[in-house]
């Protein structure tokens, strides 16, 4: 079934397949299996954001938010080979084929963990530089933004988040709520059904709000 991409053991038997992933700068083969994240093609919302946003900076923390096997952390680190780069996911099919990936790719610097292993991994106090990610959107509203709102919450004072996501499956009403909860967002870009956003760090006004007693 199509939701198990974000299973933590998806149930799905395994079929092995390889998709490629050419862009201008970059050309990947890349390992899929059954029960991950659009194995049979690069998910045509990844390829709108991996073409669309703004080179990432050459040094920092990067993070894909939502990894699967690693199209977008890989793009991360060959465009940025300075920086470490992390993928997170709760699929460990994905993130076994994310780490043969890289391997394969001879991207040694990106390293792909379970979302609840990278305080141990990386370091509690981490900040992110930059987070890219074709979030799960079908995981449910709720569900979503408690993740976007643990992740986004990690990025730097001037670090950034770029969200693709799809309109008919809420990218307007996405940006609405971000902005609500006191992350500047706007439209970076319209393609193909899909939209991608901009996403800044928490405003210390809504933080300040939250936080004074009443």
């Amino acid at each position: 079934m199509g939701e198990q991409y974000f299973a933590e053991d998806p149930g799905a038997a395994s079929r092995p397949g390889t998709v490629d992933l050419v862009l201008p700068d970059l050309h990947l083969r890349l390992a899929t299996d059954s029960g991950v994240f659009s194995p049979g093609r690069i998910d045509p919302g990844t390829r709108v954001l991996l073409e669309t946003v703004p080179p990432p900076p050459d040094h920092g923390t990067l993070l894909d938010l939502g990894c699967g096997y690693g199209p977008i952390a890989l793009t991360l680190a060959a465009r940025a080979p300075g920086a470490d780069v992390w993928g997170v996911d709760v699929n460990e099919r994905a993130l076994d084929l994310a780490r043969r990936n890289a391997a394969s790719a001879h991207l040694d610097k990106v390293r792909f963990v379970r979302n609840d292993e990278f305080d141990a991994a990386a370091g509690a106090e981490t900040r992110l530089d930059l987070i890219w990610s074709n979030p799960p959107i079908r995981i449910g509203k709720a569900a979503l933004h408690d993740l976007l709102t643990a992740w986004l919450g990690r990025l730097s004072p001037t670090g950034r988040g770029y969200l693709v996501v799809q309109k008919h499956l809420g990218s307007d009403s996405l940006q609405r709520w971000l902005d609500g909860a006191g992350h500047p967002t706007r439209r970076l870009a319209s393609r193909a059904a899909y939209r991608v956003l901009e996403v800044g760090p928490r405003t210390a006004e809504t933080h300040d709000q939250e936080t004074t007693p009443r």
